[in-house]
C-alpha cells in the first residue's frame, strides 16, 4: 500500500465581529489565534456604512494582510476565514470569504466543514440555472438563500439550511448583521465571545483570549445566531439536533487553549496521556511528546508511568508552509527541518514517543528514524488516540479508508512498517473517558466515527 506524507489537515476557521471601529484589525489578530486551521490562504470582509468590501489572497494572515491593508479595509463589521485545500493548490476563488452583490443587497459568507450531500445539491442547482464559481460548499448556501423568494435573509438561512446535510459552521454578514448557524448535531465547533459590549464569534475560543474577549457561550446545534446593532438574537432552523462533537478537535485540530463544548483541549490530551499509560505502561528512560499537540498527551503520561518526560523533538518556528517537495529525498530532508531529535535526551536512551494519531504512517516512520539516528537505544510509540480505521466527511481532507494505515493493517503490522520497537494505541473508551463528554454508544455527544464507523448522518453523496 502507497502511504502518503501528509497529516490530517482541517479545513477552516472562521471570525466575526460586530460594532467595533477597527472590526478589520480585530479579525486579523482573531484569524491570526486560527492560523492552525487553514494556511494556504485567508480573506477578510467588512462592512463599511453600507456597502461590503474585501480583502484576500494565498498564504498566511500575516502574509496576506499589511498595515496599509488592513486600514484600506474600515469599517464596523467584518467577517474572516483561514482556508485549508486538500490538494496544496489553492486556487484565489475558492479562498473565503465570498462576496455576493445583489440587486438590493450584498452578502459575504464564510464556513468550517464539509456537507455530505453537496454534489446532490450542486447538481440539482447546475439544473435549475445556477452557475457555480467556486468548488465550496459556502457558495453553494448562497445560491439556496437566493433561491428562497423572501428579502429576509434569515429566513431565507432557516429554510436554506434544511436542505444541507453534514458538519458545518456558517458565518454571513450582510449590511444589517452579523449572522452565524451550526448543524444540528454540533459537529464543527462556534462559540461567541464579548469584546466589551460587543460581540464576536470564532471557531475556537482562544481566538477571544488573543483579542481580549471572553467567552459567553457556545453556538447550539441547529442554531442562528443573529448580531446586529439592537444586539444579539438567538433562533433556531431546526428542532431535530443532537450533539457529535467532532472527537479530533480534541485529539489534533483544536489549539491547547481552547474550550470545546466546555472542555479545555490541553486537559483533554492531558488525559488521554494519563489513561493510556494505564492501558499500555511501558519500560522506558524518558518520554518524549511529538509538537505540538503530542506534547499534553506526554506530560500525561509521564506524570502516570512515572518515566521523566523530557523534549526530545524540536520544532523549528520558521520553516515555511508545507509544499509539495519534488522528489522523495527532497520530502525527507523537509521532515528534517521542521523536527530534529536532541541527541543529548535521546542518545543511549530507551524512548516512549507519544503522538496524537497516526494517519497514513509515513511521518511516525521518518520521526522514528530521526530518534534512532540520534542514538536513541529503543523506540516504543505510544498513541493517544485509537487507530484511525474510518474516513471522515464532515470538514477533514480524509475521505477514503484506503489512504488509513490502520485500515487494512493490523497494530503489529504497523509497527512493523514504521519500525518501531512496540507500538500501541489510546482504545476507544479510554479517549471517551479522556474527553469526559457524554457518548451512548453511537454518537450522542461525541463523534467518534473516525475509529468505529458510526456517523451522526447519513452520508449521502458518500454512501
Amino acid at each position: 500500500m502507497l502511504i502518503d506524507s501528509r497529516g490530517l489537515n482541517e479545513e477552516c476557521g472562521i471570525f466575526g465581529i460586530w460594532g467595533h471601529k477597527d472590526a478589520a484589525q480585530v479579525t486579523y489578530y482573531g484569524l491570526h489565534s486560527l492560523q492552525h486551521r487553514g494556511q494556504e490562504g485567508t480573506g477578510i470582509v467588512v462592512k463599511n456604512q453600507d456597502k461590503l468590501i474585501r480583502h484576500k489572497g494565498k498564504g498566511l494572515v500575516s502574509e496576506v494582510f499589511s498595515k496599509d491593508t488592513l486600514d484600506a479595509l474600515a469599517g464596523t463589521a467584518a467577517i474572516g476565514h483561514v482556508h485549508y485545500t486538500p490538494t496544496g493548490k489553492t486556487d484565489i476563488a475558492n479562498i473565503q470569504p465570498f462576496l455576493f452583490h445583489f440587486e438590493e443587497n450584498s452578502l459575504a459568507i464564510c464556513h468550517n466543514g464539509k456537507l455530505v450531500n453537496a454534489k446532490t445539491l450542486r447538481r440539482e442547482l447546475e439544473d435549475l440555472g445556477s452557475i457555480f464559481q467556486t468548488r465550496s460548499n459556502a457558495e453553494i448556501l448562497a445560491h439556496l438563500i437566493k433561491r428562497v423568494p423572501r428579502l429576509d435573509t434569515v429566513e431565507s438561512l432557516k429554510e436554506a439550511l434544511l436542505q444541507i446535510k453534514g458538519g458545518f459552521a456558517y458565518m454571513l454578514l450582510t449590511q444589517n448583521a452579523l449572522i452565524a448557524a451550526r448543524d444540528p448535531n454540533g459537529i464543527r465547533p462556534l462559540s461567541i465571545g464579548m469584546l466589551g459590549n460587543r460581540y464576536v464569534v470564532a471557531s475556537e475560543t482562544c481566538a477571544f483570549d488573543t483579542i481580549g474577549a471572553t467567552f459567553v457561550r457556545d453556538v447550539l446545534p441547529g442554531e442562528i445566531i443573529v448580531i446586529d446593532d439592537s444586539g444579539l438574537n438567538a433562533v433556531r432552523y431546526t428542532d431535530d439536533t443532537g450533539m457529535a462533537v467532532c472527537s479530533m478537535e480534541f485529539v489534533y485540530f483544536a489549539r491547547p487553549d481552547s474550550n470545546i463544548a466546555g472542555v479545555n483541549v490541553h486537559t483533554a490530551r492531558k488525559h488521554m496521556g494519563k489513561t493510556l499509560a494505564k492501558e499500555s505502561p511501558g519500560l522506558a528512560d524518558v518520554v518524549v511528546g511529538v509538537p505540538d499537540s503530542g506534547i499534553s498527551a506526554a506530560i500525561g503520561y509521564s506524570e502516570i508511568s512515572g518515566v521523566p518526560y523530557e523534549i526530545g523533538l524540536i520544532k523549528n518556528r520558521y520553516v515555511a508552509r508545507t509544499f509539495i517537495q519534488p522528489s522523495q529525498e527532497l520530502r525527507e530532508q523537509g521532515v528534517k527541518m521542521k523536527l530534529s531529535a536532541v541527541r543529548g535526551v535521546v542518545e543511549g536512551k530507551r524512548v516512549i514517543l507519544i503522538d496524537d494519531s497516526i494517519v497514513r504512517g509515513t511521518t511516525s516512520k521518518r520521526l522514528i528514524s530521526l530518534l534512532r539516528e540520534a542514538g536513541a537505544k529503543e523506540v516504543h510509540m505510544k498513541v493517544a488516540s485509537p487507530p484511525l480505521k474510518h474516513p471522515c466527511f464532515y470538514g477533514i481532507d480524509l475521505t477514503a479508508a484506503d489512504e488509513l494505515i490502520a485500515f487494512e493493517n493490523s497494530i503489529e503490522e504497523i509497527r512493523q512498517i514504521i519500525g518501531v520497537d512496540s507500538l500501541s494505541f489510546l482504545s476507544i473508551e479510554g479517549l471517551i473517558h479522556a474527553v469526559n463528554l457524554p457518548y451512548d454508544g453511537a454518537y450522542k455527544g461525541l463523534c467518534m466515527a473516525y475509529f468505529n464507523g458510526d456517523y451522526p448522518t447519513p452520508l449521502y453523496d458518500y454512501a
